[in-house]
C-alpha cells in the first residue's frame, strides 16, 4: 500500500487515483485556465455555455477578459456561477466592500476588464445566496454545466463544502448528493483562510458560508482542480493516493468521468518524508 505521505514523487505518479498533469508554474496554470474558458465558450458556437467559477484561484480572470475583448468574443449567452461567498453574522452575504467578498473580487478582476458589447448582463453573473438554494440548483439542473474550474482547500473541501465534523452521521453517498446549503465554515479553513487573506485577524473572520453542493459541481461535464501552494502539498496526495471520502471532499473526483488535478512542478517534486 503507498504511504500517502512518504512515497516519492515517481510512486505519487504511479499510484495516483485520477489523472495528474504537472505544470511548471503558478502562472501557466492562470493562462491554462483562462485558455479553457475561451475554448469551451467558443466550442458552444454561442449556444449558452455554463461554467462554475472560483474565487481562488483568481488570476485567469484578467487574462481572460483581455482575450475576450482581444477576440471579441461575445458572453451573451454565458453564465458564470460562482461556487460560494461568505455570509455575515445573520446569515446574508457579506457586504461588497469587504475585503472577502467574492462579488467584488470577481467585478474588480473580470467583469469591469471586458468591454461592455461583449460582457453578459448581470443577471447571468451568479452566486448561490441564501433563501434561494434552490434556484441555483434548478439552474445548474436545467442548463447542465460545461465546466467547473477550481482550487482545493487545506482539508480537502472544493467550493466550501467542508469535511463533515465528527459524530455527523452522513454517509459519503450522501455526501456526494448534498446540494446548495449554507454552512458553518470549519476550523481549519478559517485558520489558512484567515492568515493568508487578513494577517491572521481570525475573530473578525466570517463563521458561515453558502455554497454550492456537491451534486452541483459533480455534475459539471469536465472538471479541473489546480494546485500550486505550498500548503496544498499534504491535501494534494491524500486526494490523489486515497480512496473517496467524505472527510476529503475533493477525493470524490476520482469518480468523475472527466476530471484532472493539474499541479505544478514544486509540488509535484517535493518530499518531505514525514514518519
Amino acid at each position: 500500500m503507498t504511504n500517502t505521505y512518504t512515497c516519492s514523487s515517481e510512486e505519487f505518479m504511479k499510484n495516483k487515483r485520477m489523472p495528474v498533469r504537472i505544470m511548471e508554474t503558478e502562472q501557466d496554470m492562470y493562462e491554462e485556465i483562462a485558455q479553457i474558458m475561451v475554448d469551451t465558450i467558443k466550442a458552444k458556437n454561442e449556444e449558452k455555455t455554463l461554467i462554475i467559477c472560483p474565487v481562488g484561484p483568481i488570476m485567469q480572470y484578467p487574462i481572460f477578459a483581455q482575450k475576450v475583448n482581444k477576440e471579441r468574443i461575445s458572453l451573451k449567452n454565458v453564465w458564470f456561477v460562482n461556487m460560494d461567498e461568505y455570509l455575515d453574522d445573520n446569515d446574508e452575504l457579506i457586504a461588497r466592500s469587504s475585503i472577502l467578498s467574492f462579488r467584488s473580487t470577481m467585478d474588480r478582476l473580470c467583469y469591469s476588464q471586458i468591454d461592455p458589447n461583449l460582457v453578459m448582463p448581470e443577471s447571468q453573473r451568479l452566486f448561490p445566496i441564501p433563501g434561494k438554494e434552490a434556484e441555483i440548483d434548478a439552474l445548474i439542473e436545467s442548463m447542465g454545466a460545461d465546466l467547473c474550474l477550481t482550487g482545493v482547500g487545506i482539508n480537502g473541501h472544493i467550493a466550501f463544502n467542508e469535511p463533515p465534523e465528527a459524530g455527523d452521521p452522513i454517509s459519503d453517498k450522501e455526501y456526494e448528493n448534498i446540494s446548495t446549503r449554507c454552512l458553518d465554515i470549519s476550523r481549519e479553513t478559517i485558520t489558512n483562510n484567515g492568515a493568508n487573506k487578513i494577517c491572521g485577524a481570525l475573530d473578525v473572520f466570517p463563521k458561515r458560508c453558502v455554497t454550492l453542493g456537491m451534486k452541483q459541481l459533480l455534475s459539471a461535464k469536465k472538471f479541473k482542480i489546480y494546485l500550486y501552494c505550498n500548503w496544498q502539498w499534504g491535501i494534494m496526495r491524500k486526494v490523489a493516493l486515497e480512496e473517496p471520502t467524505r472527510t476529503a471532499p475533493a477525493s470524490f473526483l476520482q469518480n468523475h468521468p472527466d476530471a484532472e488535478m493539474v499541479i505544478t512542478e514544486d509540488l509535484y517534486k517535493k518530499n518531505l518524508n514525514i514518519n
